[in-house]
């Protein structure tokens, strides 16, 4: 049996919850939908915990391994992974240009056909918690049929050109409800609401200053925002009208509480274990409301 503690929103906080569930029968495998068919965006909690890489301060980021272990642990709602595209066309999991940070190879991701990339093995971090072995990196086709429909997953096009194939993988599996496809340029998210696909657009700090995230609203569903930002910013972003508006890359409580006060529905975090053991902490005389009166919002 595996213990999962799922997070849930409670008034504006977050409350834990400890499950026991059986573990699937062998290796995961792309589910059969049946009559259940896949989980979807519409499951998931009012307060969203997102595992940045598959939480890449506590596993080897973009691994299987690590990825498997942010499922089977059941501190975050949503798996996040990066996904480039290899000289062949392949889509696989990696964030960097280059393999020389997360591999034992050098060189760019963009010159490797498949058959090369099963060569390359990843190289874990030193500084992670536990024992982890070198691997495989997985193709986003691994990643789909392995995780697709059983926790909804974000996948950010490093590459735009990538889109279509992206697309095609998750539509095929029916996965249109429950992959967001993330990316810094509002011209692929507006592509990628076309497509029929869930948009999600991240915005740096420096960005967030001079956005307008209002005239988003009609094609971004997750709105991703730095949470070093400004208060006045992070606000016009909370009031744009987007549904979903989730801080990233959070990596402490203090960070988290912040956001949250702030009005963000979602984090994503490199430590979503941390976060899962640290209750919020509620600010004594700061609200969202109250930082409005301060700094009047322009959501326009």
């Amino acid at each position: 049996m595996v213990t999962r503690t799922v997070l849930s929103g409670l008034s504006g906080l977050m409350s834990l919850t400890t499950l026991t569930l059986a573990p699937p029968a062998g290796p995961l495998t792309p589910l059969e939908w049946g009559g259940g068919g896949p989980l979807t965006v519409e499951a998931l909690p009012r307060i969203t915990y997102t595992a940045h890489r598959g939480g890449a301060l506590e596993v080897p980021e973009n691994s299987m391994s690590g990825l498997v272990a942010a499922y089977a642990r059941g501190t975050a709602q949503v798996i996040d992974v990066d996904t480039r595209m290899l000289r062949d066309g392949t889509l696989v999991a990696l964030h960097d240009e280059t393999l020389d940070r997360t591999t034992t190879s050098k060189g760019p991701v963009r010159s490797l056909t498949l058959r090369q990339w099963r060569q390359v093995r990843l190289r874990p971090s030193a500084g992670l918690p536990g024992a982890w072995r070198s691997e495989r990196p997985p193709t986003v086709a691994e990643v789909l049929d392995r995780f697709g429909g059983r926790i909804v997953l974000m996948l950010e096009a490093k590459d735009p050109r990538s889109l279509r194939t992206l697309g095609s993988l998750i539509r095929a599996r029916g996965l249109t409800r429950s992959v967001f496809v993330n990316s810094n340029e509002p011209g692929v998210a507006s592509r990628a609401h076309q497509m029929g696909l869930l948009a999600q657009l991240w915005r740096s700090k420096a960005q967030m200053r001079t956005d307008r995230p209002a005239r988003w609203a009609g094609f971004v569903d997750v709105l991703d925002v730095d949470h070093r930002a400004r208060d006045v910013d992070l606000l016009r972003a909370v009031d744009s009208g987007i549904p979903r508006v989730w801080a990233h890359t959070v990596t402490t409580p203090a960070q988290r509480d912040r956001a949250l006060r702030l009005g963000v529905n979602g984090v994503i975090t490199d430590t979503p274990g941390l976060l899962a053991r640290t209750p919020v902490k509620a600010a004594k005389g700061v609200s969202a409301a109250g930082l409005r009166e301060r700094w009047p919002v322009d959501p326009a």
